[in-house]
């Protein structure tokens, strides 16, 4: 049985996902909202040298979980995910952009030319 979540900016972010993936006919937030209310145990950690070696340059990567420093982004990116460890933000921030699902979502309703890793 899967427990409910309690977190209410999670409750609220998945919310908007399904809302916003109706009104504009977006299959990627629907997907999302669906990878968020599995457990959290479950959620994808995704380090920079997968994303650097996963994307291409100035391209936008979404991870629905946790982004971990390991290895170097060589690329300017931008990485959109639930949670990013302190240092992980600092080495994006360089080269490319770290930014929340929020802050994409009011970027690019649309969900173009967005790449899922680790989802």
């Amino acid at each position: 049985m899967e427990r409910q979540k309690t977190n209410p900016q999670l409750i609220s972010l998945i919310q908007e996902l399904k809302v916003l993936s109706n009104k504009e006919n977006v299959k990627l937030w629907k997907r999302i909202a669906r990878d968020l209310e599995k457990s959290t145990r479950r959620y994808p950690s995704v380090n920079l040298w997968k994303l650097d070696k996963n994307t291409k340059e100035n391209e936008t990567a979404l991870v629905p979980g946790k982004v971990l420093s390991s290895g170097d982004l060589n690329k300017k990116i931008t990485i959109a995910a639930l949670n990013f460890s302190k240092l992980a933000r600092d080495k994006i921030n360089k080269k490319g952009k770290a930014i929340t699902i929020k802050e994409l979502i009011k970027e690019n309703p649309k969900g173009s030319k967005v790449r899922i890793i680790g989802g």
